[in-house]
């Protein structure tokens, strides 16, 4: 329970604001409380057992020292010092009288204890003061006292003069037990003033439990809500501010849900419509394939007014027959269904062939070394090499250079890296990713255009929205190659002197895609993962 609070007073948490707050509220006020009530009762303490000594003192002096003579002997001052110290105040006491004008005599009732040494002067002059009878004042002398400090033990000192030229007294009391009560009165006000810090921080974790809780609720359901569990609910109970906040966000999660589900339906309506359009568009344009094949073949001997018809017709077939596989393949790639089949391919050997097969050998330049054997799909890769090299022709121009190198793998931090299983069995792991690179001498890239090089449907010029490509090329490339776990990207080469020389796309691969198919298995019950 301990390492659970502990572990909820983050620096920056609530709990912790919420229990320092409580903690400091309490301390700010036992202590307040506690200062107030040690100065009051300190106050009543030294008052009353000072006035009782005062008091007490100024009775003895008019009962005792006043019946003097007024040249007392020392014994005389002595004995009436020690019958005034004998009551019950509990104190000493010191009385000066003249034995002769100008000499002084002294009578103390412990000579050990109480000197004339421990009056202070101040207090002296105050008690030797005579002052003018008038209707205001109508005693020459008073009663002064003065509270003081012999060591580490407090006093209370007093004294007054007897009228008419009687003695002078001096009392001296020590307030040891005063200052000890005190010092208890102290601890148990401290006491009392940790209790209730204690009290507090213990409150503010109930109200921090209390309050908190639903808290720490809904963030977790606003954690899960995110990660798109979207039937999250919270519980409501209570009618206060924080069972409207569960409402509303039960109510914002239900509308969130009901519009991702119409969202979703529609998607799935329109990528069935796609699919549906496309597989339907393929019967009639096999036909229209196979007939326009047959014109092309005649095309020298039509006539020369229908001739240019037959061409167009014959390029336009073969686009829409393009267009239609292109938009299947999207189709598949959204609903999940794309396929990867395995196999070793030697990489050098795929690129000829890929070239090979649309004649483009006179026009490509391929700097690859033969035996780089990488594990992935022919038929995809075959996909993106003809879309990267042809859109290299299309926009910059022969030579293409095609380029081929291995380099260490780039994953993300913390990403599994299993180990490869081949067809017979063996484990092996090349730890290396396959980059491809395709480079131009043409004009280059827009900058403005570079972002949106891979968007579907998207052109460069917009003054030309019908050209020969669909704008799918680039982001079927893409596509397969994120479904092998690897990636595009697009930019712009420059020369010696920094002008654009071309664009170059570098395709990047792991050279080994079996752990990528198996991630891929493992996360979608509709994908199917061959390896052969």
């Amino acid at each position: 329970m301990t390492k659970g609070i502990i572990a909820g007073l983050r620096l920056t948490s609530l709990r912790l604001r919420l229990v320092v707050v409580f903690a400091l509220v309490a301390l700010t006020a036992a202590a307040a409380a506690s200062g107030i009530a040690y100065w009051l009762n300190r106050e009543a303490v030294l008052t009353r057992t000072q006035n009782g000594a005062l008091n007490d003192f100024r009775q003895e002096m008019q009962n005792r020292a006043a019946t003097l003579p007024p040249r007392p002997t020392e014994e005389e001052l002595r004995r009436t010092a020690e019958q005034m110290a004998s009551g019950s105040a509990g104190y000493s006491v010191l009385l000066i009288g003249e034995r002769d004008a100008g000499k002084p005599i002294v009578g103390a009732s412990d000579p050990d204890a109480f000197t004339l040494a421990d009056v202070p002067r101040p207090l002296q002059t105050a008690v030797e003061t005579k002052r003018p009878v008038t209707d205001a004042n109508p005693y020459p002398y008073h009663l002064f006292w003065q509270r003081t400090q012999r060591g580490s033990t407090p006093y209370l000192v007093g004294g007054t003069k007897i009228d008419g030229g009687g003695p002078t007294g001096y009392m001296f009391k020590s307030l040891a037990a005063e200052k000890a009560d005190l010092n208890s009165l102290s601890w148990s006000l401290g006491i009392a003033t940790g209790l209730a810090v204690i009290g507090s921080v213990l409150l503010a974790q109930v109200a921090a439990a209390t309050v908190l809780r639903p808290v720490q609720r809904l963030g977790e359901a606003a954690r899960q809500l995110g990660e798109g569990k979207l039937d999250t609910r919270l519980q409501v109970s209570g009618t206060d501010e924080l069972a409207d906040l569960s409402r509303t966000f039960n109510s914002a999660a239900e509308s969130l849900q009901k519009r991702v589900a119409d969202m979703s339906a529609r998607d799935e309506s329109s990528r069935r419509f796609v699919a549906d359009m496309s597989h339907e568009l393929r019967t009639p344009l096999t036909a229209l394939t196979a007939v326009t094949e047959v014109l092309e073949d005649e095309q020298d001997s039509l006539d020369p007014m229908i001739a240019p018809a037959v061409a167009l017709v014959v390029s336009e077939t073969r686009r829409l027959n393009d267009l239609v596989e292109n938009l299947m393949e999207v189709t598949r790639f959204d609903a999940g269904t794309a396929r990867l089949v395995l196999d070793d391919v030697d990489i050098a050997d795929q690129i000829t062939a890929c070239i090979d097969a649309r004649a483009w050998l006179d026009a490509v330049d391929l700097d690859a070394e033969r035996g780089i054997v990488a594990r992935l799909d022919p038929r995809r890769l075959d996909v993106i090499l003809a879309n990267l090299i042809g859109n290299a022709l299309k926009h910059g121009g022969s030579p293409v250079r095609v380029s081929v190198r291995t380099e260490p793998a780039e994953r993300a931090e913390g990403a599994d890296q299993p180990a490869a299983t081949a067809g017979d069995g063996e484990e092996r792991e090349y730890g290396e990713d396959l980059v491809i690179a395709v480079r131009d001498h043409g004009p280059g890239i827009p900058v403005e255009v570079l972002p949106h090089v891979f968007d579907r449907f998207y052109k460069a010029s917009a003054s030309r929205p019908r050209s020969e490509g669909s704008g799918l090329g680039l982001s079927i490339a893409m596509e397969n190659a994120l479904i092998h776990g690897g990636s595009i990207t697009a930019a712009n080469s420059t020369d010696e002197e920094g002008r654009v020389d071309g664009a170059v796309f570098v395709l990047r691969l792991p050279r080994d895609a079996s752990g990528v198919a198996r991630e891929l298995r493992t996360r979608s019950s509709q994908g199917e993962v061959e390896e052969r």
